[in-house]
């Protein structure tokens, strides 16, 4: 592939992030104001803004912006006021497991269903013990993990229960939106997520005394819902009027950019229908998906060649699709090392899942040239 292959822009190099941007006019508007108003910081208009919005949005009681979704799930663990295991899967970003460790808990991981790839509560009931103090399920590539049942599970066996959900702005699980499961449910606006706030995130909750204790941990300064003279430790977290102004643009826009994300992921799965090896993550019938991710597996035995030898062919040519997640972080260091016991499912998707390029740089046209060249790479493999 050259830099004339048709279907680049220019030979620009295809990119796996989002970077969904607002337009330049509403941009320049909402900050202007912010210089205008000459407040910058310690929860602003525009934060409070924010959080009635999403609050709205996803329709939950409460919702508290934060400067980074990392330092929202930190603080989500850290307010429910236990101590002890937290049951997370091995199969996530490592900043999951390190909210956990920095919330004064001790991550024990758990594998995962291999349709849907997320914790189930039939897989981690047997793994509660008496040192379980919470459950933190993920919702990866925006597909519900379990949380009904994790929910009924939770409250029988008396434990924690929050859900990471990076990935699920938009999404639902059982008819519902995320954001209303478990104790608290933690969403990212990181530059690369389809809600971008260049960065940021927040916590959603229907618990009024977890959410008061959010807002009072999150700042040192005095703040709407913060509880005076709490005693709880305190955390320089709270999100400024930057961010927020980039989210509330992000939001307002959300709707156009998974109809765009839905249409690049239907034509990705036309073009590569019957591609041998290649099988798609489907979303859960009836439940709505923000597209975020494009996903696929590449069976090595059908396709005549492993995920990794696939990357490479594609960067070759300028189509930087990547590995997603790996290695188990039951692999990583600090959490795990080579002579960490196995966890068969996790342990087979990090060598065989794939991330696709998506976001604003991508029409049907640079999808097609995406799947001409894995269509390419596969038949031309399976010749040999």
């Amino acid at each position: 592939m050259t830099d004339d292959t048709p279907g680049f822009r220019g030979g620009a190099p295809l990119h796996v992030g989002q970077l969904n941007m607002p337009a330049g006019d509403a941009f320049r508007e909402a900050f202007a104001g912010i210089f205008e108003r000459r407040f910058y910081a310690n929860h602003g208009p525009l934060e409070q803004r924010l959080d009635q919005a999403l609050a709205e949005r996803l329709g939950v009681r409460h919702a508290v912006s934060m400067v980074n979704a990392t330092a929202a799930l930190m603080l989500a663990l850290r307010a429910l006021g236990r101590t002890g295991e937290v049951l997370v899967p091995a199969f996530t970003f490592p900043a999951t497991v390190q909210a956990v460790v920095w919330a004064g808990l001790t991550p024990v991981f758990c594998d995962v269903d291999p349709e849907t790839h997320t914790l189930s509560a039939a897989g981690v009931e047997p793994r509660i013990g008496p040192a379980t103090a919470a459950i933190l399920g993920v919702h990866v590539w925006g597909r519900g993990c379990d949380p009904a049942a994790l929910e009924e599970l939770a409250r029988r066996r008396g434990v924690g229960l929050v859900f990471d959900a990076a990935h699920a702005i938009g999404c639902t699980a059982g008819g519902r939106l995320i954001g209303g499961f478990g104790d608290a449910e933690v969403f990212s606006f990181h530059a690369t997520k389809i809600l971008n706030g260049a960065e940021g995130g927040c916590v959603t909750t229907n618990d009024d005394g977890l959410a008061a204790r959010l807002r009072t941990m999150r700042s040192f300064h005095d703040g709407p819902g913060r509880l005076p003279d709490s005693g709880l430790p305190r955390l320089n977290a709270k999100m400024s009027e930057a961010q927020a102004a980039m989210a509330l643009l992000g939001l307002g826009g959300l709707d156009a950019l998974i109809e765009r994300n839905r249409r690049l992921y239907e034509t990705y799965r036309r073009h590569l229908a019957g591609v041998p090896g290649v099988r798609f993550l489907d979303h859960a019938a009836g439940e709505r998906s923000n597209h975020q991710f494009i996903v696929i597996e590449l069976c090595p035995d059908e396709a005549g060649l492993s995920r990794d030898a696939l990357l490479e062919t594609l960067r070759s040519g300028g189509i930087l699709a990547r590995r997603y997640f790996f290695p188990g972080l039951h692999r990583t260091p600090p959490f795990g090392d080579g002579t960490a016991a196995a966890l068969p499912v996790t342990d087979r998707l990090c060598g065989t899942l794939m991330q696709l390029p998506s976001g604003q740089g991508m029409g049907a046209e640079e999808v097609e040239a995406v799947c001409a060249a894995i269509r390419h790479a596969v038949t031309g493999s399976a010749k040999r």
